[in-house]
């Protein structure tokens, strides 16, 4: 066996995880994460749970996520380093310049229901003048927190941002992107290296899918001829969604999985492609 394929086989030593990484990424859908070899930059572990019915709410989630942890070894152990990100619709981007941190709920209460007792945070988008404010999962934090102590946390749209940002940096043609979690799509825009647009949509049919594609570019006067429509989560070329995209879009592909890791046989390219967040929280 070569040395490639060897570090590619290493088991996780659970009585010497000092170096090795933890990412959780939780949402009302699911719940998912990976342990990561940092010695050797390698993904040993990938696990996601789905959730058949959405949870209700905050209180029905973590419920939900005690259980797994109930039932997950590998939760149950203490890593050198933990990091967390919460995927919800609570969040806004705000510029660098304008932001105001005594003005956090003003920020949220435009495009979600906001309460008074909401504890809210923010991210810096690095490099690019931007903060994201947002709401996470206050009593999953909570739960985590005594589960592992201190850990970081952000929220998926920062991680999303961030990642797509930096690696797309030097093109030269605009780019929409699509991130498809289960019935909503995250799309962000790009173009001169400068974030145009970050929304999300819950759609039902492959006809509101591309209707929000579509109005999306119109905002932005990004012609489906010269713009370059790049799909990742959970969706791949054999999908409906990218059937109906490709009959109006010219240039459309699966997002590279452009990643620092080693990655455990395990691991599939449509794994990768369906959790790139989640991979590169760390």
């Amino acid at each position: 066996m070569d040395l490639k394929n060897k570090v590619k086989n290493r088991s996780i030593d659970l009585n010497n995880l000092y170096e090795t990484h933890l990412s959780i990424q939780l949402s009302l859908n699911g719940f998912s994460f990976c342990v990561v070899d940092k010695t050797y930059d390698l993904v040993q572990k990938l696990v996601h749970h789905s959730f058949k019915d959405i949870a209700a709410g905050p209180e029905d989630l973590l419920a939900r996520i005690q259980s797994i942890f109930e039932k997950e070894t590998l939760l149950q152990q203490k890593y050198g380093s933990v990091n967390v990100s919460h995927v919800n619709e609570l969040s806004s981007l705000v510029p660098k310049p304008f932001f105001d941190e005594s003005k956090l709920k003003d920020y949220i209460r435009y495009s979600s229901k906001t309460f008074d007792n909401d504890y809210i945070v923010w991210d810096e988008i690095e490099n690019h003048d931007l903060i994201n404010v947002y709401i996470p999962f206050v009593n999953v934090n909570n739960f985590l927190l005594e589960r592992f102590g201190s850990f970081e946390y952000k929220h998926f749209s920062t991680v999303l941002i961030t990642n797509l940002l930096s690696t797309y940096r030097y093109s030269e043609h605009p780019h929409i992107f699509i991130h498809v979690d289960r019935n909503r799509m995250y799309v962000v825009a790009i173009s001169n290296n400068k974030l145009q647009l970050y929304n999300s949509f819950s759609f039902k049919t492959r006809e509101d899918f591309l209707y929000y594609l579509l109005f999306a570019a119109e905002q932005l006067d990004m012609d489906p001829e010269n713009f370059e429509l790049v799909l990742s989560g959970d969706t791949d070329k054999n999908s409906e969604l990218y059937d109906i995209a490709y009959t109006y879009v010219r240039k459309i592909g699966l997002i590279e999985n452009r990643f620092k890791y080693e990655f455990d046989t395990s691991v599939s390219e449509s794994l990768k492609r369906k959790h790139m967040t989640l991979i590169h929280q760390y």
